[in-house]
């Protein structure tokens, strides 16, 4: 068995690649280029697979999951690692993602949000059986008392959303789902009004709870 590298030197090597293979001039015309799965795949085998694995499916809580999440969504996150002219600040802040999202140009992001999307989610499972009553009420129905509109009502009854306008949900780890809620609620992750609002109307145990349901979803 390989044994797993330390981090740092993970991501000094990475930054090496990202800069030497993969910078891409834009498409003749200034048009966006279309996505280039080849490149793609050799993107996330060289500089995502350390954290989320190469075919999307992380195995640690930590790193979400990638796999068949929409190619828009995962564009628009990278790009919001990105400091945009003029801005002081990313409109979404991880030390780690920045530099990653800083070394690659339009073309690589679209390539290797492509690929991610392309690749087949490994199913997860909601874990809570004291919450998940809970979990599946806030999803499906979502908390009327605080004004809190049901999560299905944009991600989907099965949780794949709607590409292009809110990102899959299925599958990913009941513990990054809470982080990423934990952090609108907080104005830690600042990219999405609508959910800055409904984070900030639901309890650490409501987080929780539909974090949790949502992992199982299928």
């Amino acid at each position: 068995m390989l044994r797993a590298r330390p981090f740092a030197a993970v991501v000094a090597s990475t930054f090496v690649l990202v800069g030497s293979a993969f910078a891409q001039a834009p498409a003749a015309g200034g048009e966006p280029a279309r996505p280039d799965l080849k490149r793609g795949a050799q993107i996330a085998q060289e500089v995502c697979a350390a954290c989320h694995a190469a075919d999307g499916n992380s195995t640690t809580p930590v790193n979400p999951k990638l796999a068949a999440q929409h190619a828009d969504y995962l564009a628009k996150q990278l790009s919001n690692f990105k400091v945009k002219a003029g801005a002081k600040e990313a409109e979404r802040a991880n030390a780690v993602m920045a530099g990653f999202a800083a070394m690659l140009s339009d073309a690589d992001i679209r390539s290797v949000a492509a690929w991610f999307e392309s690749q087949k989610l490994k199913p997860s499972a909601a874990k809570n059986k004291d919450m998940v009553e809970l979990g599946q009420r806030i999803y499906r129905g979502g908390v009327a008392s605080k004004g809190v509109p049901a999560c299905a009502g944009c991600h989907g009854p099965s949780g794949a959303g709607i590409p292009a306008q809110y990102p899959r949900l299925q599958g990913q780890f009941a513990e990054y789902t809470e982080a990423q809620l934990v952090a609108f609620r907080q104005g830690e992750r600042r990219n999405s009004a609508v959910m800055t609002a409904v984070a900030d109307r639901l309890s650490d145990r409501e987080i929780k709870a539909v974090s949790d349901y949502i992992a199982g979803l299928r």
